[in-house]
Parts: C-alpha cells; sequence; structure tokens
C-alpha cells in the first residue's frame, strides 16, 4: 500500500500510478485514473454549498492523513475475534484497514445456488462483468463528489454480493470494517446485487481499533434489486469519538422491487451519510431508515434523495435523532417525483429528541413534483421529552432517570421495528441501549 499526503486542496504530491493497482482490470485502472484526477478537480465545499448548508466544513480538513497500513497479524486476528455481531450468519468477512482477515461462507448452499459473496479482488475476477457495470455507476448528487472520486480511485478492498434470480438468501451476510492506527483513511465498498425476484439482507459495521486515534472513513455502497428483488441493507456506525467518516448509500430498486437501507450512528466525532434511493421500476418500494445518537462534541450531517422515476412507486424516509449534551445534527432531504411518475407515494419524516439546552437540530426537508395524483409528504419536529411521559412512568414508583432511558430507547423503537427481522432488531436495540448508558441517561 503507498502512504501519501493527502492535504487540500489537490494532492500533488502523488503520482496518478499511485492509484493503479498491478493486475487489475484495465477498466479499473483507467477509472482510477480518471477518479483521481476529478478528486484534484473538484473544489472543496465552501460555506456558499447549499450543498454543505449547516455543515461543519472545518471538518473536511484531511492535512496529515495517510492511507492505512497493514497491522500485525496477531493484533488483527484480536480484533476479527471481536466482530461477530449475530449468531446465525450466511457469511462474515472482517477488514483490518484495507486487509481481509476473515471470509468465512457459512452457508454452505448458497454456492450450490449461484450466490457469490467475494472480496472485491476476487470478485473482479469472478464477476468482473458485475462488478464494472455496477460499481460507482451512480454519481454522488448531494455534495461529497470529491470524496467519493477519491474513494473510487483509491478502494481497493470491500465485498461483493451476488444473489440470482429467485436466490433467497434467508440469513444475514455480515461485515466488519476496522480502522486501525492514528490519522489514516480507509475506503471500504459493498456492492449488492440481487437479480429479479431474489432477495438477500447485508450487515455493515464500521469500528476503531481503540478509542483515541483520530481515523477517517470515505466509504460507500451499490445496492441494485432487480425486478422483484428485495434487499435490506443495515449499516452500524461505531467509530471512536475522535473519528470522521463519510458514508455515501447508493440504491437503485427495479419493478416491483424493495430497498431498504438503515444508518445506526452512535460513533464518530464527525460523520456525513448520503443515502440516495432511486425508485426506478413501476410498483418499486424504497425504506429509507436512520437512528442517531450524538452526545457532546459529535455531529451528524444526514443528505438524502428519494427519486421517482416510474408510477404506483412508495418510497418512506424515517430518521429520528435523539440529541445530548452540545451536539448536532443536520437533515437535509428532498423528494423529487418525475414527469409520468403518476400515483407515487412518498413520505418524508425527520424527528429530533433534544435532551439538552445545548443541543442543535437543523432540518431542511424539500419536495419536488412533476407529476399528477401523487400523495407526498415531508416534515421535520424537534422536542424535548414530553414531561406528561414521565410523569406516567413516575406515577407508577419508576425512577426519574430509568424513566428517561425508557423513553429514549422507546422514541427510537419505531424506527427498528419497521426492519421486520428479529435478530437484526436485537442487535441495533442492544447497541442503541449500549450507547444511552455510556452517555449516562
Amino acid at each position: 500500500m503507498v502512504e501519501v499526503s493527502i492535504d487540500q486542496p489537490a494532492v500533488e504530491s502523488v503520482a496518478p500510478a499511485a492509484v493503479s493497482a498491478v493486475g487489475a482490470p484495465e477498466w479499473l485502472n483507467a477509472r482510477r485514473q480518471s477518479a483521481w484526477q476529478k478528486f484534484q478537480d473538484t473544489e472543496t465545499p465552501g460555506r456558499t454549498d447549499q450543498l454543505w448548508r449547516f455543515s461543519s466544513l472545518r471538518q473536511l480538513k484531511l492535512k496529515g492523513v495517510s492511507y492505512a497500513g497493514e497491522v500485525a497479524a496477531a493484533d488483527a486476528q484480536a480484533l476479527s475475534a471481536q466482530s461477530a455481531m449475530l449468531e446465525d450468519v450466511a457469511a462474515r468477512f472482517v477488514f483490518v484497514n484495507e486487509a481481509c482477515v476473515t471470509h468465512d461462507v457459512l452457508d454452505a448452499s448458497l454456492e450450490a445456488a449461484g450466490v457469490k459473496v467475494l472480496p472485491l479482488d476476487q470478485a473482479l475476477v469472478e464477476l468482473g462483468d458485475v462488478v464494472e457495470k455496477h460499481f460507482m455507476a451512480r454519481e454522488a448528487k448531494l455534495g461529497s463528489a470529491k470524496y467519493m472520486a477519491l474513494h473510487e480511485a483509491a478502494a481497493s478492498s470491500g465485498v461483493v454480493v451476488f444473489v440470482p434470480k429467485g436466490v433467497e438468501v434467508s440469513k444475514p451476510i455480515e461485515i466488519t470494517h476496522w480502522v486501525s492506527g492514528a490519522d489514516v483513511m480507509v475506503f471500504p465498498h459493498t456492492l449488492i446485487v440481487a437479480e429479479d425476484n431474489a432477495s438477500v439482507k447485508v450487515i455493515d459495521q464500521f469500528r476503531s481499533a481503540d478509542d483515541a486515534s483520530a481515523n477517517w472513513v470515505v466509504g460507500a455502497n451499490d445496492l441494485v434489486a432487480g425486478d422483484g428483488a428485495r434487499i435490506g441493507y443495515y449499516a452500524v456506525q461505531e467509530l471512536n469519538a475522535a473519528s470522521r467518516a463519510i458514508l455515501v448509500n447508493n440504491s437503485v430498486a427495479g419493478k416491483n422491487a424493495t430497498t431498504t437501507s438503515f444508518v445506526l450512528n452512535t460513533g464518530g466525532k464527525w460523520v456525513r451519510t448520503e443515502n440516495m434511493s432511486y425508485v426506478q421500476g413501476e410498483g418499486a418500494n424504497s425504506y429509507m431508515l436512520s437512528v442517531s445518537l450524538p452526545d457532546s462534541g459529535q455531529e451528524y450531517d444526514q443528505r438524502t434523495f428519494q427519486h421517482h422515476k416510474s408510477p404506483h412507486t412508495v418510497s418512506d424516509l424515517l430518521f429520528k435523532n435523539a440529541l445530548f449534551g452540545k451536539s448536532r445534527t443536520v437533515f437535509s432531504g428532498l423528494i423529487m417525483v418525475d414527469e409520468g411518475a403518476h400515483y407515487t407515494d412518498a413520505y418524508q419524516t425527520c424527528r429530533n429528541l433534544l435532551n439538552s439546552d445545548e443541543a442543535e437540530a437543523n432540518s431542511m426537508p424539500g419536495l419536488e413534483i412533476n407529476a399528477d395524483q401523487v400523495k407526498c409528504s415531508h416534515g421535520s419536529t424537534s422536542a424535548q421529552i414530553d414531561r406528561d411521559e414521565l410523569f406516567y412512568f413516575l406515577a407508577r414508583g419508576i425512577d426519574e432517570h430509568v424513566a428517561r432511558f425508557m423513553v429514549i430507547a422507546g422514541y427510537t423503537q419505531e424506527v427498528i421495528e419497521k426492519i421486520g427481522d428479529e435478530a437484526i432488531e436485537a442487535l441495533l436495540a442492544d447497541r442503541i441501549e449500549a450507547k444511552l448508558r455510556t452517555i449516562g441517561v
């Protein structure tokens, strides 16, 4: 791995050859070269950029950051041993920096059914056409184009999941990305392709190897659901409180397909998530869900795009933030309904629970409708815990500290229950409760 400086505004100290992998297909190296040039040519977001309104732009400084290097084998295996989220999974991957240290396909029936769950480098050999067609195929439209260009140029690790027509992968696929070292950057990528009438669920976990080292994660994933297919993608962001991340999710739903994306934010100093959902085929459905629990010194910047391109489509976004101490959230969402996408149902809701007078929640929901016979709504609310709700518990002899914990955990449950998988719901509820205990609720 080439260790380089990536100081802003351009990375003049690195030759384009640094992002060309030996043995990689020509198309990939060509795209990496082009992306590298785009990264250098694209300006860093400024205060007049509406796509970065309310953002803490100082967090984008990359001075002194280098690509993450290798980690000693014993240390990598120790991290791998701490990675399991669920007991019963179809496959489990663990990455430490850019290295895949665990690649276990635990469901023997997958191979016989034609399912492929591969590290990115292996997928380039076995699924080259699939990767070429779908890897980074959608433009980053919500502000992070510069950083997604860097991702495309530098990403060398990740997982490709391919599910052929009519195959259902009943158990989740579990992926963990560890970041180890101070001032290092990693570029994890997850590509999920479910052909017609196939289904699959994937959990992506992002963690820091220690509690103090400042890490950078610039990650992306592509979800491609064929006609009648179902994809569930669940991201669990638990980086340490010194780290920063930009995580971009792209999902495309074909005719009568369903995509579900969920993001849980509990860690990180500054984390920006961009979720773009293309409800492309007639009868397609998209569900966009998130729970974020920032404490003092943490900021979560959330940008979303629900794009309806065909008639009789549905999208439903529900983001819930519970803010503590001197923390910040930003939500900016747009529903776009194309001309001819009649009978669209689109909903966008962001709710903020303010548990401190110093907490700050900024919301900017939006609509752009170019079709008839649609049902679209958007809205955002910010409030503190209802005293009447607390009184209900206090009147029954429940301690106020416990009552607050129950109210806040219950507030997040509305989002969790939309997932529809008991094991994943229990995992997420446990992670939420762990963060609340850490905060001292």
